[in-house]
């Protein structure tokens, strides 16, 4: 399975928890489908991204990087590259180089869907397929260069600049690890 197949396999079986998310799982496989490689960066002017909000093991605090292009508290994540075999794999090498955290555990079944402007292609947007990863006991975030800055934050203690899109994340990720408290080990391949 290509990176496209996984893509395209994600979108079609997951099922969204509201009317607006499925509107925007309609848009990203319509992308999908008219594209033979939606997530590659030249896709234009739109293209699939993924990210993933790292949660602690007690599942209290969430790790955040300072974005330096945004000046934001953001989740891990970017753009796919050519070796990811899958979504969740993406998401999981972006939030590994991102908080230096190893032994982190991916849920493979995407928590929220997020389309917003870019800067890589003028008029373009990420169609960015959000997953949820919990780091193990103890482990502690390092700055990477990609970033100013990362830390944890108790997750109903998120910082001021926190933008809804985020808080909408960390309240996913709260359900569904209540719902499921370890999620199913993957390391992103399918």
């Amino acid at each position: 399975m290509t990176l496209t197949d996984d893509i395209r396999h994600v979108l079609a079986g997951w099922s969204p928890p509201d009317a607006e998310q499925q509107a925007l799982r309609e848009l990203f496989a319509a992308h999908a489908a008219a594209h033979d490689e939606p997530g590659a960066r030249a896709c234009a002017p739109d293209h699939v991204t993924a990210s993933a909000l790292v949660v602690s093991a007690q599942h209290t605090e969430v790790a955040l990087v300072l974005h330096p292009k945004f000046g934001r508290w953001l989740q891990t994540g970017g753009h796919c590259e050519p070796a990811d075999p899958t979504l969740a794999a993406a998401a999981l090498r972006e939030a590994t180089e991102e908080t230096g955290i190893d032994g982190l555990t991916i849920d493979p079944e995407p928590l929220l869907l997020s389309r917003h402007p870019v800067r890589c292609h003028e008029g373009g947007h990420h169609l960015d397929v959000q997953f949820v990863a919990v780091a193990p006991a103890g482990a502690q975030p390092q700055c990477s260069e990609e970033s100013d800055d990362v830390r944890w934050f108790p997750v109903d203690a998120l910082p001021g600049s926190t933008d809804e899109s985020v808080r909408s994340l960390v309240a996913a990720a709260r359900s569904r690890l209540r719902e499921s408290p370890s999620p199913r080990p993957s390391d992103g391949s399918a």
